[in-house]
C-alpha cells in the first residue's frame, strides 16, 4: 500500500513537474524579496538609531522606501519570469516575442505609457525630493501632510483625515507649495471679527503681548474689522491644536475686556 502511494506521488510529481517548479520558484521569490525588504528596513532603522533623534531624515526615509519597493518589484518580476520559463510553450512564445522586441516595446510602451510615466516620475521625485515624507504641502488648493511616496502615486493626508492620492506624473509636472522643506515649523493664522466701532488697537495689544504672536488688521468693511494673528506650530501635526489654543485665548481676553467678538475663524 505504501509503495502504491509512493508510486502515485512520484507519478504526480513527474506529470506536473513544471507546474510545481513554477509555483515553488514564485514562492521562493516572494520569500527572498521579503527577506531583502526586511534587511533594508532594519538597516534603515539602525542608521536612524545612530542619529541623535533616533530616526532617519525625511529625505533618507523617502529614498529608502523607494529603493525597497524597486528591489522588491524586481525580485518578484525575475521570479515570475523564471517560473514561466519552466514551460516549453512559454519559452517558444518568449523567443518569438524577443525576436520582435522592437514592435513589442512600442506596443507595451504605448499601452502602459501612463503607468511608466508615473513610475519614472516617482523615481525622479525620490531623487530630487521636492516633497518628502512628513512635509506639509499644498497641491491644487488642498493642503496636507505627505504620508507616502510610492512608485506611481503619492498619498497626502489632509487635515480632515481624507487621503489625496495624486499620480506622480502630475506632481512632477505641476507646482507644489512645500511649507516645511526648510524647517518643520509651520505658520498658523487665526482671525477674529470685531464690530466697526470696537477698539481694534486694544484688541491687537491683547494678543500681541503673547510671545511669537504677530497681530494686524487684516480687513475692514461695513460689517466689521477682521483682525489676524499668526504664530508658529513646531510640527505640521500641531497646526490645529495651536490654532485652536490661540483662538480660544484671544476670544477669552476680548470678553474679559468688554470687546465683543462677532466671529472667529
Amino acid at each position: 500500500m505504501l509503495g502504491a502511494d509512493l508510486y502515485t506521488a512520484a507519478s504526480f510529481v513527474a506529470e506536473y513537474r513544471n507546474e510545481i517548479t513554477a509555483v515553488a520558484t514564485i514562492l521562493l521569490a516572494f520569500a527572498f524579496a521579503e527577506l531583502v525588504d526586511r534587511a533594508l528596513a532594519r538597516r534603515g532603522q539602525r542608521m536612524g538609531e545612530a542619529l541623535r533623534n533616533g530616526e532617519l531624515s525625511p529625505m533618507a526615509a523617502t529614498r529608502l522606501k523607494l529603493v525597497r519597493r524597486l528591489i522588491f518589484a524586481v525580485i518578484i518580476l525575475l521570479g515570475v519570469a523564471l517560473a514561466l520559463a519552466q514551460f516549453p510553450s512559454v519559452k517558444r512564445v518568449a523567443t518569438g516575442i524577443l525576436a520582435s522586441s522592437a514592435v513589442l516595446g512600442l506596443v507595451v510602451g504605448f499601452a502602459a505609457r501612463q503607468t511608466l510615466a508615473n513610475a519614472i516620475a516617482g523615481i525622479l521625485l525620490a531623487i530630487t525630493q521636492p516633497i518628502r515624507i512628513g512635509d506639509l504641502v499644498t497641491f491644487e488648493d488642498e493642503t496636507g501632510e505627505v504620508e507616502d511616496v510610492r512608485l506611481t502615486y503619492t498619498y497626502i493626508r489632509l487635515g480632515d483625515g481624507r487621503r489625496l492620492i495624486v499620480p506622480n506624473e502630475r506632481l512632477a509636472s505641476s507646482s507644489i507649495e512645500n511649507h516645511t522643506i526648510v524647517e518643520h515649523r509651520v505658520q498658523v493664522e487665526v482671525s477674529v471679527w470685531l464690530p466697526p466701532d470696537a477698539d481694534a488697537d486694544q484688541a491687537l495689544e491683547l494678543i500681541a503681548s503673547e510671545s511669537e504672536v504677530d497681530a494686524s488688521v487684516a480687513e475692514v468693511d461695513k460689517e466689521g474689522v477682521r483682525l489676524s494673528a499668526t504664530t508658529w506650530a513646531p510640527h505640521p501635526d500641531e497646526r490645529a491644536p495651536t490654532a485652536a489654543e490661540l483662538r480660544r485665548l484671544w476670544l477669552r481676553r476680548l470678553r474679559e475686556h468688554g470687546l465683543s467678538s462677532v466671529a472667529a475663524s
